[in-house]
């Protein structure tokens, strides 16, 4: 009887153990009950980018995703798409320049092991993204900038050409009449790619390319080459990339701040909303509020996606399984 008793007391443990237990408080007994664990699925691979550039940009991402390609070959090879094309006027060839009529470049890259690289103030090169790309995996840097970016790009073979089409030299030679620096909301200072891939084994790489802001001073670089402003990836835990001028992305170290927040637990959503208060907080009463347009994406590694911005005008586009590449409104604070 004591053996019996031994056996059942050590059945009773084990079933307790693996099914767990609570106590009827009214009976004072134990039953056994069954934990019900949640299993969410992870939506992989999927890409998301900004603006409706993001939608040709996600296309050549895509190519690479669903065949099971790297997130980092698709961020790199997405972005090219917007800097190739002259009629986005924000990036790459044929971007705005700046009040001395140049076109100057900055871009980051950054895959799942958090390597790095980018460039800032880089002209005459078409792809600063892949030259971000060579820095990441050539060099001991993660940035070079100006004269130097150029010159470590030629070296990399890279090709020298000149950047300022017919058309944005018109434009820029009719803002010369005034010479009003003041961005307008979500057209010429905001327009940045910025893309995050997860790809099929789990891995998140991100970039960011643009040609800053319109008329700038000569020699002005903004959060978009800026590893935790422009663009922060956690590959534990998601990443992040902004849009937007890069002056208030800077001061409140956006990307990152979005990161850190969804590895506290906050959904993408949730987490690029919060940083987008944060900004409006801080510039409530600068004098740049009156042009201020910030806007984050974000996505998690369960695939989860979310976006937010300071006022109405951005979209981004989002391509999975799921989404066949539609470009979506993010939802805005200032109404």
């Amino acid at each position: 009887m004591r053996t019996n008793t031994k056996y059942y007391c050590l059945s009773l443990f084990l079933i307790v153990t693996i099914f767990g237990c609570k106590t009827d408080e009214k009976q004072g007994k134990t039953a056994v009950v069954k934990e019900e664990k949640e299993i969410k699925k992870i939506v992989k691979p999927i890409v998301i980018s900004t603006w409706n550039h993001g939608i040709v940009a996600n296309e050549e991402a895509w190519k690479i995703l669903s065949k099971g390609g790297s997130a980092l070959d698709a961020v790199e090879q997405g972005v090219r798409t917007a800097e190739a094309n002259p009629e986005v006027q924000t990036v790459g060839l044929g971007g705005f320049p700046d009040r001395e009529g140049n076109v100057t470049l900055d871009a980051c890259i950054m895959d799942h092991n958090s390597n790095c690289g980018a460039v800032s103030f880089l002209q005459h090169i078409k792809h600063p993204i892949s030259v971000a790309r060579k820095v990441m995996e050539e060099t001991p840097h993660i940035m070079l900038t100006g004269q130097g970016a150029l010159q470590f790009a030629l070296e990399q073979g890279f090709k020298k050409e000149e950047l300022l089409t017919p058309k944005s030299k018109k434009a820029y030679e009719e803002w010369l009449q005034k010479s009003n620096y003041k961005p307008v909301i979500n057209i010429e200072n905001h327009d940045t790619i910025s893309m995050l891939a997860l790809d099929e084994d789990g891995n998140i790489s991100g970039a960011c390319t643009t040609s800053g802001a319109a008329w700038k001073m000569h020699g002005r670089v903004g959060d978009s080459p800026i590893i935790g402003a422009g663009l922060f990836l956690d590959n534990e835990v998601g990443a992040a990339a902004a849009t937007g001028l890069g002056e208030a992305v800077i001061r409140t170290a956006g990307s990152a701040m979005v990161v850190e927040l969804m590895r506290q637990g906050k959904s993408p959503y949730q987490a690029c909303k919060e940083v987008v208060e944060r900004i409006y907080k801080i510039h409530k009463n600068h004098s740049d509020l009156e042009y201020l347009q910030v806007g984050f994406i974000a996505l998690n590694k369960d695939g989860e996606y979310g976006s937010y911005c300071l006022r109405p005008g951005f979209n981004y586009a989002i391509q999975n399984e799921i989404s066949s590449n539609e470009l979506l409104d993010a939802d805005y604070m200032i109404k």
